[in-house]
């Protein structure tokens, strides 16, 4: 056990207090380190920028690889346009779809019914990674909203009241 108050062996504040108020919600490859920006935040944020632009062009070079298995395997114009007409578009659209996960809760029944769609465009997916761990860690901005608020919250609900109501004085 450690003998510091916060870390993972003890629970925050005094020894044997349960920790009060809400706990921030770890974000993928980032844990909490997002709340206060440390415990190597920035080199983390570096390395998710440049391991999903490397993953992005990785995979570029795949999908090249497969369309010049197309070409040699002479299908024809119109499966070649076709292939990659479908990838442009499932690109464009996992792209959105994850950016915009960034910025609100995705509906599960949605993500669900786009699953494979996903994985045919995940060079979008990769795409917006790469351009919002440039400004951000992917989705801070919506878990700092939503962690702010349930601190707020909870300061306001124990908050407790000074002086005793009965002895107010009254308005004649």
């Amino acid at each position: 056990m450690s003998d510091e108050p916060g870390t993972p062996d003890t629970p925050a504040g005094s020894a044997g207090e349960a920790p009060s108020g809400p706990r921030p919600e770890p974000l993928r490859f980032f844990g909490t380190s997002w709340v206060h920006h440390d415990d190597g935040y920035i080199l983390r944020r570096i390395g998710l920028a440049v391991g999903s632009l490397a993953a992005a062009v990785a995979s570029c070079l795949v999908l090249r690889l497969a369309y010049e298995g197309l070409q040699l395997a002479d299908t024809g114009s119109f499966v070649t346009v076709l292939v990659v007409a479908m990838f442009a578009i499932c690109s464009a659209l996992a792209f959105r779809n994850t950016w915009e996960s960034f910025g609100k809760r995705p509906d599960p029944e949605r993500q669900a019914s786009l699953r494979g769609l996903l994985a045919i465009g995940f060079v979008g997916s990769l795409l917006a990674y790469f351009f919002r761990s440039l400004v951000e860690a992917p989705g801070e901005r919506l878990q700092r909203a939503e962690y702010e608020t349930a601190v707020q919250e909870h300061e306001r609900r124990t908050t407790r009241r000074t002086g005793n109501p009965s002895k107010k004085k009254r308005k004649r």
